[in-house]
């Protein structure tokens, strides 16, 4: 007789604790098919998202614009609720560059404090709703600019819808001007989040070439160091003049609220006060009226209207130690060209020097080929710093009403032509400098 195996404890699922586990094919998980708007079962419907997102980022944008005219209204004689709205969805309307038409003449100088504002949000509005249709690290340019252009229309029929109300009881403004204006605004600020959150913007700068790349980087650092030295000259230019500014807000006769929804706009217009001070920094100057002209060469003013921040206007040409300022644009172009030149070394690797070391073994090195790809960018930065200024020199004027005050700011051609050639200087002579002193320690 043989002997009887006693039954071994088992495993739960009938498989006994001696024997191998027995390898089952697990199933493959189906995977929802996307739907035809491009997103997949348990997103956001891109009409939904793309209306929620517009919505919020109007929203965020229109709040502020709201406190500050409510503080500047609080004292005034028969302001109601509904007026301060309307008020607010006026000036917001330009904060976006919709021009106002009011009984004291056009009215389309923005605040470029509310305008960096409203593109900020709908950055994030065009981030938030590539998210939603399952766009993000997608690498589909077209994804991203179904997101931006579904945001710019849902965005456009709110700037359409802004104008309408606002001319039921007050300034008139276009709403076909402002659906599409705002359709432009919002479909360019949105292309920027989305392609950002969907690895667009990688995919485009990994294929763009090195020397195109390097370029447009040091002509936006160029343009913001000039920016930030414009900002740094307009608030000392304030700071000099305060007293004056501390008396034309006392001038209001409005209270405490009001003086402060009164400093508070005065701040919403610092960014066009910053690059107007560029452009005088640049040399073109800039204009606060008809036949007027500030440039550090000649100041021929007439009657200021009471606004704070033209406190700060310089008394006349500049002469002694404020030469120096014409120095200012040029530093910046040799500062990014530095930069640009320690970056390119940077880059290079130790893989590039024994290249190069090979070919100067053998009679082979291509010195004009290295220098090449320096120059070439630093020469690309003039005309990318001079687009930059330029458009911000645009968007930073407009008139203020009837009269001599339709012109006021920079004229943008001209700060772009100069910024252009300024910049492309100073960035070669940066850029080159650099190469130069740092050679003999780089060998």
């Amino acid at each position: 007789m043989s002997p009887v195996t006693p039954d071994r404890p088992s495993r739960p699922g009938g498989v006994r604790a001696d024997d191998r586990p027995v390898d089952r094919a697990t199933p493959a998980r189906r995977v929802p098919a996307p739907r035809a708007g491009g997103s997949p079962r348990g997103r956001a419907p891109l009409p939904v998202a793309a209306g929620v997102a517009a919505g919020w980022a109007a929203l965020t944008s229109y709040l502020p614009v709201v406190i500050v005219l409510a503080l500047v209204q609080l004292g005034a004689d028969g302001a109601t609720l509904g007026g301060a709205l309307r008020t607010a969805l006026a000036g917001w309307l330009v904060g976006h560059g919709v021009p106002l038409h009011t009984e004291a003449g056009p009215f389309g100088l923005a605040p470029l404090a509310l305008t960096v504002l409203a593109i900020w949000r709908l950055t994030r509005a065009g981030v938030h709703v590539s998210r939603a249709i399952g766009a993000r690290d997608t690498r589909s340019p077209r994804r991203a600019l179904l997101a931006a252009c579904a945001v710019g229309i849902a965005y456009a029929l709110l700037g359409a819808l802004a104008a309408v109300l606002v001319g039921a009881g007050g300034p008139d403004a276009s709403p076909i001007r402002a659906a599409a204006t705002f359709a432009a605004v919002g479909t360019l600020a949105a292309l920027v989040g989305a392609t950002r959150i969907t690895a667009v913007t990688r995919l485009l700068v990994d294929r763009m070439p090195a020397r195109l790349r390097d370029g447009v980087r040091t002509g936006l650092v160029a343009g913001l160091l000039l920016l930030g030295a414009g900002a740094g000259a307009a608030g000392l230019a304030v700071a000099t003049g305060g007293g004056d500014a501390a008396d034309m807000i006392g001038a209001y006769r409005t209270g405490v609220a009001g003086q402060a929804g009164i400093t508070l706009v005065s701040v919403a217009y610092a960014p066009n006060a910053a690059i107007w001070s560029t452009s005088y920094l640049l040399g073109p100057g800039f204009a606060v009226g008809t036949d007027t002209a500030v440039r550090t060469s000649e100041v021929s003013v007439g009657a200021l209207p009471a606004v704070p921040l033209l406190a700060g206007l310089p008394r006349g040409p500049v002469d002694g130690l404020g030469a120096l300022l014409l120095a200012v644009p040029v530093l910046a172009g040799m500062v990014a060209g530095w930069l640009l030149a320690r970056r390119t070394a940077r880059h290079a690797g130790p893989e590039r020097a024994r290249i190069v070391d090979a070919e100067a073994q053998h009679g082979r090195e291509r010195p004009s080929r290295r220098w090449a790809d320096l120059l070439v960018p630093a020469a690309l930065a003039g005309p990318v710093a001079g687009v930059l200024l330029g458009v911000a020199a645009k968007v930073s004027a407009g008139p203020l009403g009837a009269g001599r005050l339709t012109q006021l700011g920079p004229v943008a051609w001209q700060v772009a032509a100069v910024a252009t050639g300024v910049i492309a200087v100073g960035a070669l002579l940066g850029a080159a400098a650099t190469r130069v002193l740092t050679r003999p320690s780089a060998q």
